[in-house]
């Protein structure tokens, strides 16, 4: 659906992408990651064609025709003496819109889960409902591809699960979403491929699961009772894993691609030097965590 090769922009003096290569399939939720500042909103801007790009080449959908693009900025602007249905009804009639407004409008409401609040002012909407109303009016045209920028930032739990389910509800319809968010336990929840921008590059990208393996795996977490220096060198020695201290929980964390065997010789390494274990469990590295080691 996007193929992007030596992408760059700069403004002024300063430059934001340095030749970013990227690819996303037809059919995935993208979840685009990185720092602010790293380029994520430039990159989703040039893709739009908000914004014009310096360097680089563009290649959308087969290349041969224009494809339809849906874009929902970080906070997008209703007018709030609009109704949720005289709004959409205007999106159309500004996009040229040729099928029956009608039809598609409440198509939309009921996608987006605002049906019920179709005839109220948005004046009155909360920010979920207004981030609702964004994605149906980034959705009517039924586009290709569908770029969300910060879609579920600063909503309440509730309205981060409805925008979620929204998600989801499109990725079941077969649509193409690049998602760009900082709440990256919703990327783990949506997204089938990922891509992390560090240094106005990508720096990973790929299948998450195969990202999280090579950066995560599988994870052992001890944590030793009476801690001395000389226990904390014989853990963090361990050959036979990928081991860290974290300072402020406490917890050794194990880093392993074999989980049974490096949590049997943990076993016989606690044993073996008196070391106490005062909790000993198995988990699996975050996002999160994957996200802080690839961006450093």
């Amino acid at each position: 659906m996007v193929s992007i090769r030596n992408l760059k922009k700069s403004y002024k003096q300063f430059p934001v992408l340095r030749g970013l290569n990227m690819d996303i399939n037809d059919g995935d939720v993208y979840g685009f990651l990185g720092r602010n500042g790293c380029g994520k909103t430039t990159t989703m801007n040039i893709i739009a064609n908000v914004i014009p790009k310096d360097e680089g080449d563009i290649k959308l959908g087969d290349g041969e025709r224009k494809i339809k693009i849906g874009y929902l900025p970080e906070s997008p602007t209703i007018f709030g003496y609009m109704t949720a249905r005289e709004y959409l009804e205007y999106i159309a009639a500004c996009a040229g819109y040729e099928s029956d407004i009608s039809k598609r409008t409440d198509e939309v409401l009921e996608i987006v889960g605002l049906r019920d609040a179709a005839d109220r002012r948005t004046k009155g909407f909360s920010r979920g409902m207004t981030q609702r109303l964004g994605m149906g009016a980034a959705i009517f045209r039924n586009p290709e591809l569908l770029i969300f920028d910060e879609p579920t930032s600063a909503l309440d739990p509730q309205g981060r699960v409805e925008v979620i389910n929204i998600i989801n509800r499109l990725k079941a319809m077969g649509c193409t979403i690049v998602l760009s968010t900082h709440i990256l336990s919703d990327v783990e929840r949506v997204a089938n491929r990922i891509g992390i921008m560090n240094g106005g590059v990508l720096a990973e990208e790929g299948e998450i699961g195969a990202i999280m393996r090579k950066h995560g795996g599988d994870i052992v977490n001890v944590k030793v009772r009476n801690l001395t220096q000389e226990s904390k060198i014989v853990l963090l020695k361990a050959d036979f894993a990928r081991a860290e201290f974290d300072n402020e929980t406490g917890l050794f964390r194990f880093g392993t691609d074999n989980v049974e065997d490096t949590a049997k010789r943990l076993m016989r390494l606690l044993a073996d030097n008196d070391i106490i274990a005062e909790s000993f469990n198995i988990g699996t590295a975050t996002l999160e965590e994957v996200f802080r080691k690839v961006v450093g």
